[in-house]
């Protein structure tokens, strides 16, 4: 008989949750793991882009999975509500996000297929896209010169040379994120590359910057798909040529993360990622808004994600 999976919109009924994966285009699930329930919020920024599924790993520990365009791809870049995924998985206790996201390639040596852990960041936005819990009278400005996580970059990469040796890893490259949803003209693409970008996505952006604010340890995990616009030689990016290599891509990150999660969970547990540690309580620090000055209506919000700062 099937299991009847009940959603809850009580964080308590999986608190705490440590670790969570974000699943980007083609990954819209975690396979081969015990689904144990899914979390529901209405946060004070909105739903998350779906119901966060609570999954429970075969020699025990829980890791939150959220697909960032919900499941059925129907958020499109612009759309997927990036602070209440965030609040969301804060609201469980999560500490340290994994996310996935479909990339193009600005360099030749990243193939399609390849997977990039990108360590900067150059954000191509427009500012549409909420990038900040902290607003209307409340004033934090977060660290974000490293936007990516170096020691769960690590741990990724060591991981991954046993566990998909065949997968070709490249690490510390630059990520541009762009608005989309259309993708870039061949000029933008050459400018990019003369920038210092090695890959491409739509992803990044707010979302790195909101898991810095709610002091979240993040590191992306980018799947090379195509090779953008910038070669001539061959046709531009498509959907069809981001589908065509999407499903290896899955099944490269699917093994990735069997090994992934039970040494990332052990690590938090013993509490041996040194970033998890640095950046607890770095936004009590940050905030400069005098607290005569400071609008009870967004600390109200902000109480949702740090309970004990006001």
């Amino acid at each position: 008989m099937a299991t009847t999976i009940v959603a809850t919109a009580d964080p308590a009924a999986f608190f705490p949750v440590r670790l969570a994966v974000i699943g980007g285009s083609g990954l819209y699930s975690l396979e081969g793991l015990q689904v144990v329930g899914e979390y529901a919020p209405t946060t004070p920024w909105g739903a998350p882009s779906d119901a966060i599924v609570i999954c429970q790993l075969p020699a025990g520990g829980r890791v939150a999975f959220l697909a960032r365009h919900g499941r059925g791809h129907y958020l499109t870049p612009s759309e997927v509500p990036s602070r209440a995924n965030i609040a969301a998985l804060r609201s469980l206790g999560v500490r340290a996000i994994v996310a996935f996201s479909a990339v193009g390639s600005l360099r030749e040596e990243i193939a399609p297929s390849h997977f990039v852990l990108p360590s900067q960041l150059i954000d191509r936005t427009k500012g549409i896209r909420p990038s900040s819990f902290f607003e209307a009278g409340v004033v934090a400005h977060t660290m974000f010169a490293d936007p990516f996580d170096a020691p769960l970059a690590a741990s990724i990469s060591e991981v991954a040379a046993t566990a998909v040796p065949a997968l070709n890893l490249h690490k510390d490259k630059a990520l541009v994120c762009m608005e989309g949803p259309a993708f870039s003209t061949r000029a933008e693409s050459h400018m990019y590359r003369s920038w210092g970008g090695d890959v491409i996505n739509m992803s990044a952006v707010p979302e790195s910057k909101l898991a810095r604010e709610a002091e979240i340890a993040y590191q992306m995990v980018c799947m090379s798909t195509d090779y953008d616009c910038w070669r001539t030689d061959i046709e531009a990016v498509s959907v069809a040529t981001v589908m065509a290599t999407m499903e290896t891509n899955a099944k490269s990150a699917r093994a990735l993360l069997a090994a992934l999660l039970p040494r990332l969970l052990a690590d938090i547990e013993a509490g041996s990622l040194s970033s998890i540690t640095a950046l607890e309580g770095s936004m009590r620090h940050a905030i400069m808004t005098a607290p005569a000055k400071r609008n009870p209506e967004t600390i109200e919000k902000l109480k949702y994600i740090f309970p004990d700062y006001f």
